[in-house]
């Protein structure tokens, strides 16, 4: 299996399978959301359409980045979002760099979305494809945000089957701005829990697949069982 690890503006094309990579936040809050029950994400291109999806359909649930606004229910926040009861909801979600990620490979024939909470699901629905060329889409700083960069890698690793420790990926992760910049209260609508919550390995046992349905790019949740017999960690 061969790998590639781009930025979103380094894309040239869309890639035939591309994982999506935004550790924090967009896709540990879309891993917790599929847990507190919602049924489907639909990724919007901008906040705009994020309000007019919820104005459309009212029982939908809007979340952004940043601070709390009108029309908005929730924050991009797993901290926060890890108490709510979505059963059966539909998700519209809007971030700075995850949703842009995913919908500029909107025409690959497999689109995933992944951190490290889902991480193991992710690269054993990678396995299981047999795909010969995956493109990791790293997302945050232009493609430079080390904790996107070390969950591609670990996933890339996870991937081949290959034992491997989570510790190094996890460490470079908890050292890297974006995680400093949510500790340090630099970005708004931030838990304290945050950070720990994008850091959690393989807490979900689902990967989570982005296809287009109509207009729109949804986000749905994929369970991977284990194979018979683990591959050896």
């Amino acid at each position: 299996m061969d790998f590639r690890f781009l930025g979103t503006t380094e894309l040239v094309e869309a890639p035939s399978v591309a994982v999506v990579i935004d550790v924090m936040r967009a896709f540990t809050v879309a891993a917790w959301a599929f847990a507190r029950g919602a049924e489907k994400i639909v990724l919007a291109e901008s906040l705009d359409e994020a309000l007019a999806l919820k104005a459309r359909h009212p029982d939908w649930v809007a979340i952004k980045d940043g601070p709390p606004a009108p029309g908005f229910d929730s924050v991009n926040s797993p901290g926060l979002l890890r108490s709510a009861d979505l059963g059966g909801r539909t998700v519209v979600q809007k971030t700075t760099a995850g949703t842009v990620g995913a919908l500029a490979v909107r025409e690959s024939s497999l689109v995933l979305c992944a951190g490290f909470v889902v991480a193991e699901a992710t690269a054993r629905l990678l396995r299981a494809c047999e795909s010969g060329s995956v493109t990791f889409v790293v997302t945050g700083e232009g493609g430079q945000a080390d904790e996107d960069l070390a969950c591609a890698q670990y996933i890339a690793r996870r991937a081949t089957g290959a034992g491997t420790d989570a510790a190094g990926f996890l460490r470079r992760a908890a050292e890297s701005r974006a995680a400093a910049e949510l500790a340090e209260g630099v970005r708004q609508g931030v838990h304290p829990d945050d950070v720990a919550l994008c850091l959690e390995v393989d807490r979900f046992p689902f990967a989570m697949v982005a296809t287009s349905e109509g207009s729109l790019m949804v986000l749905r949740p994929r369970a991977v069982p284990p194979p018979a017999a683990e591959d050896p960690v």
